[in-house]
């Protein structure tokens, strides 16, 4: 398996199967979301967030912060809070 790295674009390469994953940084993520760091690190700590720590920091997955975006997508007001 061979791995590129274009800036923050991770490319994994296996045969003729390529999976490319957006890995952002914490700060990316807080711009991304509009939020404060500190709210991503307490929902980090509550596990209401998943990453991943690569050489002590915190990376998440674009696409996987993407379909928790769409989990939480609701129709209806029901009060319930991410």
């Amino acid at each position: 398996m061979h791995y590129v790295l274009i800036k923050s674009t991770v490319v994994y390469i296996y045969g003729e199967v390529k999976l490319m994953a957006r890995l952002i940084d914490i700060d990316e993520l807080a711009e991304y979301l509009k939020l404060k760091k500190q709210t991503i690190y307490n929902w980090l700590n509550q596990g209401k967030i998943s990453g991943m720590k690569v050489g002590g920091v915190w990376r998440f997955d674009r696409d996987d912060i993407d379909t928790w975006l769409r989990s939480k997508k609701r129709s209806s007001t029901s009060g319930e809070q991410i």
